[in-house]
């Protein structure tokens, strides 16, 4: 009688598991799919734009922002420009007549600080300002992280299936390129 009884309700779990758990884990999990190739899209096309005409405008970014917004999950978003620079090489650095005629080539680095504190200064200048568009050189590096800092729905269903809380991420796109054209 009690063998009977722990087999039915070893079944009952199991027929909860494969009719409701199961199936929500994979729409949970495809909802996170379709998430992350828009923001995938996103992240190329915003990518490719400022590679393209050699800027990124605040109109440029927001549009970016806004899009992966839709998706419901909040992200970090980072954001570097290497500035390709070339530095002469001197014997006496104090002295130009010793040009060693060489170049080095170095990248300044600028990150989503410096990228944001252009784009939005603690101005009153309109939003179409040169002076808030965050210019690159052809050759520059350019690049965009985007990773979700929220827990999906889908992380969220397989901890409580495994029993652990996962500390990656789920959505994670890197894209970025050099500078192919400026436009400024």
């Amino acid at each position: 009688m009690m063998i009977n009884s722990i087999a039915k309700v070893a079944g009952l779990i199991l027929a909860v598991l494969l009719l409701f758990v199961f199936p929500n884990q994979d729409l949970y999990q495809r909802q996170d799919d379709i998430s992350s190739m828009l923001v995938y899209k996103s992240v190329t096309n915003f990518v490719g734009a400022a590679r393209d005409i050699g800027y990124v405008t605040p109109q440029m970014y927001n549009d970016f922002f806004d899009e992966l917004a839709m998706t419901g999950n909040s992200y970090d978003i980072q954001m570097e420009h290497r500035q390709k620079r070339y530095d002469p090489v001197y014997l006496d650095p104090t002295d130009v007549s010793t040009f060693q005629d060489d170049v080095l080539l170095n990248y300044e680095y600028h990150g989503r600080g410096d990228i944001l504190a252009t784009l939005f200064p603690d101005n009153t200048k309109a939003m179409d300002d040169k002076s808030r568009q965050y210019e690159m050189n052809i050759g520059d590096y350019f690049g965009v992280t985007v990773t979700n800092t929220n827990r999906t729905a889908a992380t969220v269903m397989m901890d409580a299936l495994t029993g652990g809380i996962s500390a990656n991420h789920n959505i994670v796109v890197p894209y970025g390129g050099l500078v192919r054209n400026e436009d400024h």
